[in-house]
């Protein structure tokens, strides 16, 4: 290592004091474009993050709903820096400018010079504040991110451990549950002293028995949550009484935002516009025509208008995990062996190209079983009328999977209609109809 990249020696020192005192250019700079930048991703993130949780794609939902956190973050910090740090700016050309406050000249009362003088104490007091606070606020503002981060990762660790351990076939029954709950307890636990440990700004670390207890925990806890990634910046903000300061002031301003951000202003006791469709109501989700902007997903099932005017009814069911595991339960023989459902590759190595063939002819026999299964157990009433059409498999509305059927309306009178989406479902020995979805349409001829 060249002596210029030494950290102990004196060159390097100046190097870091020199790059220290003008940061605040490289903050501006990099606040900007990461603010522009930021801005122009939101919403495609929060509109990834609706399309997952509606396609029950957890996974996915789990992904982009850790970054649109993170660029909340991000945004609300480098908002609040630039505007300090504009401030900053300003108070500098004020004083050059007027240099000082001279209390004296302002001609107050005693009482409340004694009190200015206390509280303020000087201009370049203010200045300096500024100075740390800009700083602090754009160091903590990344830290912030991996305390998402670590959340994440022990939330994520309890779910393998649920999926993989205590409903593992690969394991005996009785020490799948025990090892399964003996690490969920550990890792809560854990969690919860981790968690007590950051608000008391390292009170487990402190004391003598406690540190034993907690060290074996601190040291799993640091792989799992990552933190031997931002250490060093976490101790630097502990041991300075202005960045703790800072780190506890907040945790209650980003408390309070979430709960303004959720407050709402209801305009009657009964009517709600989030209402799923019926006899009664028009939900937007369930017209394509209606469908306007990006983040806006089809429901539960989808026809072109309110208004229908050709003498057939086109009808799109998306498709979501949910309809899968309710087909397996109407036809237990389409179950497969391992669910490959989540996250998986396109990527696939094969030298045997006669097992390849035959794989994708069982999947095709399979797929043509699922399709049966579905249109077995879907059906149409319109009003009174039953109505039993085939669907087919097909990409729809945004490009989303689903199923797409045509209903001849060329006997219906005119007027109001309301449209079922019945299903069959299998409860013990029994089969039951029950109606998923009712949509209200108005039919005219041309």
């Amino acid at each position: 290592m060249g002596a210029n990249n030494d950290y102990n020696s004196p060159s390097f020192k100046k190097l870091l004091d020199s790059l220290q005192q003008q940061s605040w250019e490289l903050e501006l700079i990099i606040s900007g474009f990461a603010i522009f930048g930021l801005f122009t991703a939101y919403e495609p993130l929060r509109i990834e993050t609706v399309n997952a949780e509606n396609e029950q794609q957890i996974y996915r939902f789990v992904v982009y709903l850790i970054l649109q956190i993170s660029c909340s973050i991000l945004l609300f910090n480098l908002l609040l820096h630039v505007i300090l740090r504009g401030l900053w700016i300003g108070s500098l050309g004020l004083r050059y400018v007027s240099g000082d406050i001279e209390f004296e000249k302002l001609r107050y009362s005693e009482r409340f010079t004694k009190y200015l003088q206390k509280r303020i104490v000087s201009f370049d007091r203010y200045i300096a504040n500024l100075e740390n606070y800009c700083s602090v606020l754009f160091a903590i503002s990344f830290l912030l991110i991996f305390y998402v981060l670590a959340m994440t990762m022990i939330i994520l660790s309890i779910v393998l451990v649920a999926n993989f351990v205590i409903e593992s076939d690969y394991l005996p029954e009785g020490l799948s549950s025990i090892l399964g709950v003996v690490l969920i307890v550990f890792i809560i636990t854990g969690m919860t002293l981790t968690f007590l440990d950051f608000l008391t700004q390292g009170w487990l670390k402190k004391k003598k028995w406690t540190s034993k207890i907690y060290f074996p925990i601190y040291w799993v806890f640091s792989f799992l949550t990552l933190s031997f990634l931002y250490r060093p910046l976490v101790y630097n903000f502990l041991d300075n009484r202005f960045g703790r300061r800072l780190i506890l002031l907040l945790v209650p301003i980003y408390i309070a935002i979430l709960m303004i951000t959720s407050l709402e202003y209801r305009n009657s006791n009964y009517l709600d516009k989030d209402q799923q469709s019926s006899s009664t109501f028009a939900n937007k989700e369930n017209y394509a025509d209606m469908l306007t902007e990006d983040g806006d997903f089809p429901g539960k099932m989808v026809i072109p208008s309110k208004v229908i005017t050709k003498p057939f009814l086109q009808v799109f069911v998306p498709f979501s995990d949910n309809l899968e595991n309710r087909i397996f339960a109407y036809n237990d023989s389409l179950t497969p062996e391992i669910d490959r459902r989540g996250l998986s590759t396109s990527m696939k190595v094969t030298t045997n190209w006669s097992d390849q063939i035959t794989s994708a002819r069982q999947k095709d026999s399979i797929r043509k079983m699922y399709l049966r299964t579905f249109n077995e157990t879907h059906a149409f009433r319109i009003d009174s009328l039953d109505m039993d059409e085939d669907f087919i498999l097909t990409t729809g509305i945004n490009n989303i999977l689903g199923f797409e059927t045509y209903l001849n309306l060329a006997d219906l009178e005119e007027g109001k209609h309301l449209l079922r989406l019945r299903r069959k479902r299998k409860e013990k020995d029994k089969v039951k109809t029950v109606t998923d979805v009712i949509l209200p349409f108005w039919y005219f001829k041309n």
